[in-house]
C-alpha cells in the first residue's frame, strides 16, 4: 500500500490514482522528460536514486502560478499530480516567462 498524506486525503487520493502514482509533468519544468516519453518518471514511495530521498507526490494545480486560495477551491479534476522537484522547477519557469504588467517606474511622476 503506498503511503497517504496525514490531511486532505478525500483530494490527493484521486488525484493520485488518476496519475497512477506518477507525477503528471510534461516539461513544464523545463526537462523535456526524453527518457520516459515525455512525462516525469517519479513515482509515489519510490526512491529517487540509491542514495536518494523518497518521492512524496503532492496534488497539485497544473497552474503553477495559481494562489493558495486558488488552489483549494479547484475541484480533484482540476488538479494533478506533482512531485516537488518538478513542481518547484514548473512555478519558476513560470514566473520568468509571465510579462510583467506597466507599472510606474521609480522616477515617473
Amino acid at each position: 500500500m503506498k503511503s497517504q498524506p496525514l490531511a486532505a486525503t478525500t483530494t490527493w487520493r484521486p488525484v493520485m490514482e488518476a496519475a497512477g502514482y506518477r507525477c503528471q509533468c510534461t516539461g513544464a519544468c523545463g526537462n523535456p522528460h526524453a527518457k520516459a516519453q515525455g512525462r516525469c518518471p517519479r513515482e509515489h514511495d519510490a526512491y529517487t536514486s540509491k542514495h536518494g530521498h523518497r518521492v512524496r507526490l503532492m496534488a497539485a494545480p497544473a497552474d503553477v502560478l495559481a494562489s493558495p486560495a486558488q488552489a483549494a477551491a479547484l475541484p480533484v479534476g482540476e488538479l494533478l499530480a506533482w512531485c516537488p522537484d518538478c513542481h518547484t522547477a514548473a512555478s519558476r519557469h513560470a514566473r520568468k516567462t509571465v510579462p510583467v504588467d506597466d507599472a510606474p517606474g521609480l522616477f515617473d511622476l
